[in-house]
């Protein structure tokens, strides 16, 4: 039987690892092996590399993904989309039109000088790349060593360039959220989600940010978490869902002190870029708001499908340009405070504590089903959660192939029938399999949630509890929800977090068995 690292085993056996080994545990990982040799030996050694640390290995595929979604990029980055190359060579990204269109290329400052439909620090990011194009052109005018390339290419370069050191950010949060699992953040840094949708738009910011707030907390350490927050929310709105899962959570450990800490830093950070702005320009400032509200049922989400099958007949009806979808907003609102109680009821109410990235998935992952809009590269945004709540390879490529379809269709529809594009249907229908595969996933959380002692992250090592709970992990429950009531835990369990625990461990210790019955790698079992 393989034990703990620095632990003494039976004579002649050997130390078990100090870390999860992938290829013991991970069939799809056991698979890919064999191309190198098989999994990782019973006799071999871990934590003895000088430089290929889990973390540059993980870095390392990062690279060499962003690479390749530069290569993807780099027929659009000139800006000419004659022949709809944008949809042809599925190489669209927001940055070359709205380039032109916010005016960047004149040496307009968003929000100050044009109407920005995104929140402040994203906006921020794009004039710190106009800024650096600007540069370049100025720098290759007056040196003449340095190649002459159009405006918007130098502007569509730094972006990415930008946003692939956000990438290689996340990569670093992730694998610090993982615990005794690091080869975890491979999952990121080998992404399919990553190759298509690292450059579509700027979301990788706010994905760089919100992480790295959860790695804050996981160090306990509440005020970073809150600034960071705060900045992920001043560049895409989301991050401000891991606040309300952060509270329930707070809730049933009785922690409310630091959530309330977490809570202030981000409003202070939030509003240390907001509000300047707000002051000097408040109509451009408040455009995202009004925008938001106006926008009306993006193409990809459930609300368009239904317009679409009763010919716009219920909701809203047929909408004239500019007009808000007062019903339809009225109606995803219902929706979305019905997933945040459903979501809360489950964090009060199961045997044990889910983990922040259980939560923090099902919440994001049900507002991208059920909110009017979600843009394919709004799939980021899951990728860090799902890998850090369900880290299985199989799944998770699952889903992300059915993203990498829905990018494939998009594009194709776009491009129209007349230039041999697809019809709605089809569109639809790839739209429909990537929703089908976020509920499959949706439902293993669940159910890992329910049955502890599935869930691979808490099975994996003895001892564990949540890697990324911070103050949260091993922390007693205070009080928990019985029926509709919500009762001191004391009363209702009469026994803390760590004694709900014995199910995992027996589940851990099953594990370890199975080692010595079979004298190899642990259960392969999906």
């Amino acid at each position: 039987m393989l034990v703990p690292r620095g632990t003494a085993g039976d004579a002649g056996m050997p130390e078990r690892p100090d870390r999860v080994v992938p290829s013991w545990v991970d069939p799809v990982v056991a698979q890919a092996s064999e191309a190198v040799g098989g999994p990782w030996g019973r006799h071999a050694a871990t934590g003895r590399a000088w430089f290929w640390t889990p973390l540059r290995v993980c870095l390392l595929f990062a690279t060499c993904v962003l690479a390749l979604a530069w290569m993807k990029q780099a027929p659009c980055a000139a800006g000419d989309w004659s022949g709809s190359r944008q949809y042809t060579h599925f190489c669209y990204s927001d940055a070359v039109p709205l380039f032109g269109g916010y005016g960047l290329g004149d040496g307009a400052l968003p929000y100050l000088d044009a109407r920005v439909e995104y929140p402040v620090l994203t906006g921020g990011l794009m004039a710190l790349a106009a800024a650096g194009a600007q540069l370049y052109d100025d720098a290759s005018a007056g040196v003449g060593l340095l190649p002459d390339v159009p405006p918007v290419q130098a502007f569509t370069v730094l972006t990415c360039l930008l946003l692939s050191s956000c990438a290689l950010l996340l990569v670093r949060a992730v694998l610090g959220l993982t615990g005794r699992r690091p080869w975890d953040a491979a999952m990121i840094g080998l992404s399919p989600v990553l190759l298509v949708h690292a450059f579509t738009n700027w979301d990788l910011l706010a994905v760089a940010l919100a992480t790295f707030a959860m790695f804050a907390w996981a160090r306990s350490r509440p005020v970073p978490a809150g600034l960071l927050l705060g900045l992920g929310i001043a560049a895409k709105f989301y991050p401000l869902l891991l606040l309300g899962v952060l509270f329930v959570l707070c809730l049933r450990a009785g922690r409310l002190r630091e959530w309330a800490t977490t809570l202030a830093a981000a409003v202070v950070a939030w509003s240390a870029v907001n509000v300047p702005v707000a002051l000097r320009a408040p109509d451009n400032w408040s455009w995202f708001f009004v925008f938001s509200q106006q926008r009306p049922a993006n193409p990809e989400s459930i609300w368009n499908m239904l317009l679409h099958a009763t010919g716009s007949r219920i909701l809203d009806g047929p909408l004239a340009a500019g007009e808000t979808p007062t019903v339809l907003n009225a109606v995803v609102t219902a929706c979305l405070l019905a997933l945040a109680a459903g979501v809360a009821w489950l964090a009060l109410a199961a045997p044990v504590r889910p983990r922040v990235a259980q939560l923090a998935f099902l919440l994001v992952a049900g507002f991208l089903l059920l909110n009017k809009v979600w843009s394919p590269q709004f799939s980021l945004w899951l990728l860090p959660l799902a890998v850090l709540a369900r880290p299985r390879w199989r799944s998770l490529l699952l889903w992300q192939a059915t993203e990498v379809l829905v990018w494939v269709v998009t594009m194709l529809h776009y491009l129209g029938t007349d230039n041999r594009g697809i019809e709605v249907e089809w569109f639809f229908f790839g739209v429909l399999l990537r929703d089908a595969a976020v509920v499959v996933l949706m439902v293993l959380v669940v159910r890992d949630v329910l049955r502890p002692d599935g869930d691979v992250v808490r099975t994996s090592w003895l001892g564990i509890d949540d890697p990324a709970g911070g103050p949260l992990d091993h922390a007693r429950d205070r009080v928990v929800l019985r029926g509709w009531r919500l009762v001191a835990a004391s009363a209702a369990q009469g026994r803390p977090q760590q004694a709900d625990l014995r199910g995992v461990r027996r589940g851990v210790a099953g594990r370890l068995e199975h080692d010595r019955a079979v004298g190899g790698p642990g259960d392969l079992e999906e």
